[in-house]
């Protein structure tokens, strides 16, 4: 990470004149824990003319809340980071974090192992404002640089944004009897959770300095973001760090077979330990000291011997101390409100699919064993039309009952509310849909960051979205915090309940469902009730999670 630092007693002069021409944040020198740190103007008229205020907001890039990972840092929990002097003019991201191969394949060459910095935008004009904070855990293949996750729009809804670096892949997961026995016995496989931990301190400790409230922290993710949401929100090292969660294509009933690819995802030791014995095996060492040595290209080159999705976080007795549904009947950690949902055409629904009999036909037998033959009375398959809309309807009807499931496992033993969605808007200028991924640019409303042919409706879109995502981090509810700027009113997003059977449909009113009905921002069914229940026979059928 390459920050310049301000020694000049003429520059800082300069500053302090400019400070009185306005109140905005990137005039001023900011005093954290840890040394001065200096923004820059976020936005400008150029991409950004469209969002009143825009010129408020400031951003500080790439600002350090923990010691390199690299050489003796490896695969131990985050260090602490000295003290810098001077002033660090936070106008560069910092490095992201090296992982394994990416779901694509690709290895990302532009890394560094000193890479846990974070990103943090404001539009307050005093650090004396307390906003509400949101933190962001990007998904896999990502970092918190990505343009996908400016803040700068979401920033205007008067909350502060934060985007941060945690190592994934073997780097963040990898468990060894070594590394158990040097931490004294207390833990192996869980580093990118501890990074989690120690930016949600960082924050804690320091954001009052950018006009945040240290103690109105909510924790957002989407895909393995949402993740590490959940495993926040069930790990006892964040008591007290956070308020609410958002997890955006995450959380399901710990009995779904799902669950175990998405939020509440994680390794047992034992299965841990074998993929940590697999790693040093193929890279033909024995030692820690050998495995530390060993090139980060190197490592990210061979770590893709297993699926990528193996390496997750590990029950490993004090970061993660309990199951999950041992969390759900007990209680969790961090009983705090929840929003949770999924997109229409992820998990298994894709747009366009084509599905012919006899794929589908096998796909229920290998998944379902002897509740096929149900399964194909509610999804029937006569032809490859049917095949195909049926592989879809049964996809995101396991989605949704998942998630709704899941919020009454969480009612029986948390008194925090739980909310869930369904997001059903296609971007323009692509074919795949409202896949997996495509509500983020209009949860952090940023359109100005993405390069595709946005019409009006994908703008108030945008201003709904980030509304009631904004919303949920001022209160913990979407519906209240005066986050909505279109017209009109926000539409009332109800709670989820065991009796409603619902989620909430984010779309816009022009949408047509398959009743040849107009839908949008309301409650509807999860699905039919014969396909609860035969869902639900199934899911009861299953070891949880």
């Amino acid at each position: 990470m390459k920050i310049s630092i301000i020694k000049s007693g003429l520059v800082q002069a300069i500053l302090v004149h400019a400070a009185a021409i306005n109140a905005y944040l990137y005039n001023s020198t900011i005093h954290t824990k840890y040394g001065a740190v200096k923004g820059i103007p976020a936005l400008n008229a150029t991409c950004c003319s469209y969002l009143q205020g825009y010129e408020s907001v400031t951003i500080w890039k790439g600002i350090p809340f923990a010691a390199t990972t690299g050489s003796e840092n490896r695969w131990k929990p985050p260090q602490p980071r000295p003290r810098w002097n001077g002033t660090l003019v936070a106008d560069t991201f910092g490095s992201a974090c090296p992982a394994g191969t990416s779901p694509t394949g690709a290895i990302d060459d532009v890394y560094d192992e000193d890479c846990l910095n974070l990103n943090i935008w404001s539009s307050a004009n005093s650090t004396a404002e307390k906003r509400p904070v949101m933190i962001w855990s990007y998904p896999a293949g990502a970092n918190g640089a990505w343009s996908m996750f400016d803040g700068g729009g979401l920033a205007l809804k008067d909350i502060v944004v934060v985007t941060y670096n945690y190592r994934t892949g073997p780097y963040g997961w990898l468990a060894l009897p070594e590394l158990w026995k040097e931490s004294g016995n207390i833990t192996t496989g869980n580093y990118g959770l501890l990074d989690q931990i120690a930016a949600l301190k960082w924050v804690h400790e320091n954001i009052a300095a950018f006009g945040g409230d240290p103690n109105c922290i909510t924790t957002v993710g989407q895909s393995a973001g949402s993740a590490a949401v959940y495993h926040t929100v069930n790990s006892p090292l964040a008591k007290g760090l956070i308020v609410g969660a958002i997890a955006e294509s995450g959380i399901r009933d710990p009995h779904d077979p799902a669950a175990t690819e998405l939020a509440e995802g994680y390794n047992n030791m034992t299965t841990a330990l074998k993929l940590g014995a697999a790693l040093k095996s193929v890279l033909n060492v024995t030692t820690l000291a050998e495995l530390r040595k060993i090139p980060a290209q190197t490592i990210s080159k061979y770590s893709d011997f297993t699926s990528f999705q193996n390496w997750r976080a590990t029950l490993d007795g004090y970061a993660l101390p309990e199951t999950y549904w041992e969390e759900l009947h007990k209680g969790p950690a961090n009983d705090v409100p929840l929003i949770t949902g999924n997109t229409k055409d992820e998990s298994g629904a894709s747009y366009g699919v084509n599905v012919t009999v006899s794929a589908y036909l096998s796909t229920l037998n290998s998944t379902y064993g002897s509740f096929a033959k149900r399964f194909l009375e509610e999804y029937p398959a006569a032809n490859t039309t049917q095949a195909s809309m049926s592989t879809n309807l049964l996809a995101r009807d396991t989605s949704l009952v998942g998630s709704w499931n899941f919020g009454n496992h969480w009612a029986k033993s948390a008194s925090s509310p739980f909310y869930t969605y369904y997001w059903d808007h296609a971007p323009p200028g692509q074919d795949q849909g409202a896949h997996h991924m495509s509500e983020i640019t209009y949860v952090f409303n940023n359109l100005y960051g993405t390069d595709l042919p946005w019409k009006p409706v994908d703008y108030e879109i945008a201003e709904t979205l980030s509304s009631y995502w904004a919303n949920f981090v001022k209160t913990s509810n979407p519906n209240k915090g005066g986050s909505y700027r279109g017209n009109g009113t926000l539409a009332y997003w109800a709670p989820s309940t065991s009796s409603s059977a619902t989620t909430f449909h984010l779309a816009p009113p022009a949408s047509i469902n398959k009743n040849g009905l107009p839908v949008g921002y309301a409650q509807v069914p999860v699905a039919k009730k014969s396909h609860i229940t035969l869902l639900n026979d199934f899911f009861l059928s299953r070891v949880p999670l």
